[in-house]
């Protein structure tokens, strides 16, 4: 999009200080802009935790203040049968889902998209913090320049046709120039607090939520070696890597879920951060999507399994047309099955898919 071409542009207002800044700047920039709040779950909207009906009261005020319209529009249905279904089955089968990855491709950039065109827009626009770039006619997603908030991981699985009809204004902006902008609109969101975890859980205890929709299952905790040092309350409630919430005592240092065996129902832990069995070598992933409309050809690239971390050189093959192998420079720390592996080049997010194994016997069935 070239800025100085007006658009109509439909904005996704969540309540949050990020989109709001998206908002001000585009109207700003002479675009004709509308703003849309999504109701993506509406199971226990009247909880302590959830946050729904403050957020589209803040984006209305928001939306006020900048003297432009604002639908809410409910995809609660959609979002139940394409985002948390998943998010259970693959939870019920011991991997760790990132249901943010699929709200993007699934809601944001699908049901959102497809409202947006049918009201005549020529484009939507969000809050992430990621950019694009138009090079011959080809829409490349980049990372933002913030690197400590980079949003560019939970978007790998935008499409080509997706791309071309999204806008990152705040790629550019670091995250204290975003509050300072909303501060100098006087937008109510300028000094909200930023949202965390996952959308339909909120603040609340991630187990207490769980467990309203999957049953416990009472097993052993084992060390490598087979020695019980522990009860884990059901396979679904821990991922590779986790410290917290184990209940092991004794001295020595922290323990950390390394595996599980799903035959056995047995949780298999770890003494101490660099224990070997939480690191791998090489990944095997499947559900592939690429952001480009040629996928990236075998090589060097570098990848991210999980958001924030650092980028991991590694070098990708292909083992068919679903799936692929990445193999690592350095060992990876707690690569999880279910979770994302997302491919880069230089800033260039290429895409990736899902984890499915490891050269560690993660998941054992």
């Amino acid at each position: 999009m070239q800025a100085n071409i007006p658009q109509n542009i439909i904005v996704g207002l969540s309540g949050g200080v990020d989109s709001s800044v998206t908002a001000a700047l585009l109207k700003e920039q002479g675009h004709q802009v509308r703003g849309v709040f999504m109701q993506n779950w509406e199971d226990d909207d009247n909880d302590e935790y959830c946050s729904i009906k403050q957020d589209s009261f803040d984006a209305i005020a928001v939306a006020d203040i900048l003297n432009i319209d604002i639908d809410i529009v409910n995809f609660a249905a959609q979002y139940k049968d394409n985002v948390f279904a998943y998010f259970l089955k693959e939870y019920s089968a011991g991997r760790t889902p990132n249901p943010d990855v699929l709200c993007n491709a699934e809601i944001k950039f699908k049901c959102f998209l497809d409202y947006a065109v049918e009201q005549g827009a020529d484009a939507i626009a969000t809050g992430h913090y990621a950019r694009k770039e138009v090079r011959d006619g080809v829409h490349y997603l980049l990372k933002g320049r913030d690197a400590n908030k980079d949003q560019s991981y939970f978007l790998y699985r935008l499409q080509p046709h997706q791309l071309e009809r999204a806008i990152f204004p705040l790629g550019g902006l670091e995250k204290p120039e975003v509050r300072r902008l909303a501060a100098e609109a006087k937008l109510p969101t300028a000094a909200k607090k930023d949202s965390t975890g996952i959308c339909f859980i909120g603040e609340r205890p991630f187990r207490e939520f769980l467990q309203q929709y999957l049953p416990t299952d009472n097993g052993d905790m084992v060390t490598p070696e087979g020695k019980k040092v522990g009860v884990h309350v059901g396979l679904t409630f821990y991922t590779i890597g986790q410290r917290k919430g184990l209940g092991i005592g004794g001295a020595g240092e922290p323990w950390f879920v390394a595996g599980k065996d799903l035959g056995k129902n047995r949780l298999i832990v770890v003494q101490g951060h660099d224990h070997p069995l939480l690191y791998t070598n090489s990944l095997t992933m499947n559900d592939l999507s690429w952001t480009l409309p040629e996928r990236p050809s075998e090589g060097r690239y570098t990848c991210k399994t999980r958001y924030r971390m650092a980028d991991a050189p590694c070098e990708l093959r292909y083992l068919d047309n679903e799936t692929a192998e990445l193999l690592f420079d350095e060992p990876q720390w707690a690569v999880t099955p279910g979770q994302s592996a997302v491919l880069y080049s230089g800033d260039i997010c290429l895409g990736g898919g899902i984890i499915t194994a490891t050269d560690k016997p993660v998941i054992i069935t």
